[in-house]
């Protein structure tokens, strides 16, 4: 991770991160139709106008958390989609999921981090939903913020390979489609799954 701490590595992480989450939520979107909806405090009415990665270059800008925080939070987002299955990253959910999971991670690597109140202004949401968020996203981590060593070194390294090769990866729930190999982190490190043929996904409104 030492080279995250380069001033000058870190805006090509948030490039790289925001980047892949757009790519999983916009996959995400086109599936939306093949379940019946689900609604979620995440879910927002409308897309967000600011993109994800002006959204992201904004939490950068201002959250002033340590670069840590942009691994764990990638890790965090994981946690949360493989034990929320049928809550997806999409374009209606992604925003909210990305400034509470930031928020929640700096709270938990950081010695000094900002209040709620001031990520809630940073996300353009009010204090109470920021509240609601952090909670929300704690239960559906089943409060595991623990990050080993081993796994925080996984997958800084495999973001720094996917950025050296500059082919976001497919993780974060990516729907399952038929003759597909998708390429997957886990606790214990990449691997290569195969998915099912195509079913239902469940996504939310």
């Amino acid at each position: 991770m030492a080279d995250f701490e380069n001033s000058q590595e870190i805006p090509k992480v948030i490039t790289f991160l925001s980047s892949l989450l757009q790519r999983v939520a916009e996959t995400n979107d086109v599936f939306r139709c093949l379940d019946s909806q689900k609604i979620s405090i995440f879910h927002g009415l409308t897309r967000p106008t600011i993109s994800l990665n002006s959204y992201l270059q904004r939490i950068f800008k201002y959250a002033n958390c340590s670069p840590s925080c942009y691994i764990t939070a990638y890790i965090y987002l994981e946690r949360f989609t493989q034990k929320q299955p049928l809550l997806p990253i999409n374009s209606f959910n992604v925003h909210r999921l990305l400034i509470t999971s930031v928020l929640v991670s700096a709270k938990f690597m950081d010695d000094v981090f900002y209040n709620n109140a001031y990520y809630a202004k940073v996300g353009g949401i009010s204090r109470a939903e920021m509240n609601l968020l952090e909670v929300d996203f704690l239960f559906g981590l089943g409060f595991q913020l623990n990050v080993t060593p081993q796994t925080f070194h996984t997958y800084s390294c495999y973001v720094q390979k996917e950025m050296l090769q500059h082919s976001p990866p497919l993780p974060l729930r990516l729907p399952p489609s038929s003759n597909l190999d998708h390429y997957y982190i886990n606790e214990d490190g990449p691997t290569h799954q195969h998915q099912l043929p195509l079913q239902l996904i469940h996504n939310i409104v």
